[in-house]
């Protein structure tokens, strides 16, 4: 009897000199990382496995962003610039704020450097609380897991985070506020991704049951934008408010930005213990959550 030969993919594929549908895409994970087996005990542990695959996602995810628009990527530069420019006619023009050892150029520099981590702050939550609703088709996927998707979000908002802070300190050196202090500032971004990302697998999972829950947040930005030490300093706040500063964690992070970058301080001990120890608890404790609470997922979404 003869033998019949099963046709070796691979050779078919060489000899036509095409791939079959999708094998490129499938056999470049595979090439580029070594994923963990079997489960994991948090959603962190695929980060670095999967980092070229994330970086690419979101990478493409910024592109198609703008793609079609007459500025293109120049949108991520002048959209916080023309929100400057608001700010800086409302409080230096019409309300005439004036904040003691800052010139009013040092003041604009002052209010941007906290805007800008708001507005990336804003655009990772406004895309990335739905993102697992919204992408039903990864579900079950071992070539872009679940997990990384609140994470392509985070990724994707450091590119607005990035120009910013960039604009904020070629200012800062030309009217010489800019100090050594600001080498200190691509610690404070890892800091904040790392706590945006903790954050982004939590509300995402909750989001797959509370589906009002990026109504609330646009809501909760907006008292955010105001109760932010953003246009203001912690020291114009009366001391009957001064709570407030205490409990909302976002003007943590603001005003460190505005420390290493304008004022050229750095924060204080307890300053810094509450950014740093929030942001690891917050990225450690959403990725042990979503880890475990997206096998239920699956009924859900």
């Amino acid at each position: 009897m003869s033998r019949i030969s099963r046709p070796d993919a691979s050779g078919a594929a060489g000899r036509s000199g095409r791939h079959a549908p999708g094998a490129r895409i499938l056999s470049q994970p595979a090439m580029a990382f070594s994923a963990p087996s079997g489960a994991i005990s948090s959603s962190a542990m695929l980060l670095w496995p999967y980092r070229r695959v994330l970086w690419r996602a979101a990478r493409n995810d910024v592109a198609a962003r703008y793609a079609g628009s007459l500025l293109g990527a120049g949108w991520a530069v002048l959209t916080p610039l023309l929100l400057l420019a608001v700010y800086g006619v409302v409080y230096l023009a019409i309300f005439q704020v004036r904040v003691p050892g800052l010139a009013p150029w040092d003041y604009i520099l002052y209010i941007f450097s906290g805007l800008v981590p708001y507005l990336a702050t804003g655009e990772a939550l406004a895309i990335g609380v739905g993102s697992v609703v919204t992408s039903r088709t990864v579900l079950s996927s071992t070539v872009f897991p679940i997990d990384l998707v609140p994470a392509k979000a985070v990724v994707g908002s450091l590119a607005t985070l990035s120009v910013g802070l960039t604009v904020t300190a070629v200012g800062a050196a030309v009217t010489g506020r800019l100090t050594w202090t600001a080498a200190l500032v691509p610690i404070l971004v890892l800091l904040h991704a790392m706590a945006l990302l903790g954050l982004l697998w939590l509300l995402s999972l909750l989001n797959v049951v509370l589906r009002d829950l990026p109504s609330l947040l646009n809501m909760g930005l907006m008292v955010m934008l105001i109760a932010s030490p953003i246009a203001y300093t912690p020291a114009m706040v009366p001391g009957r408010l001064r709570p407030f500063l205490l409990v909302n964690p976002f003007s943590y992070l603001v005003t460190a930005y505005q420390e290493l970058l304008v004022l050229g301080e750095l924060p204080t001990p307890r300053h810094s213990a509450v950014v740093v120890g929030g942001s690891l608890l917050l990225f450690y404790l959403g990725g042990w959550v979503f880890a475990r609470g997206k096998r239920i997922v699956i009924d859900y979404v």
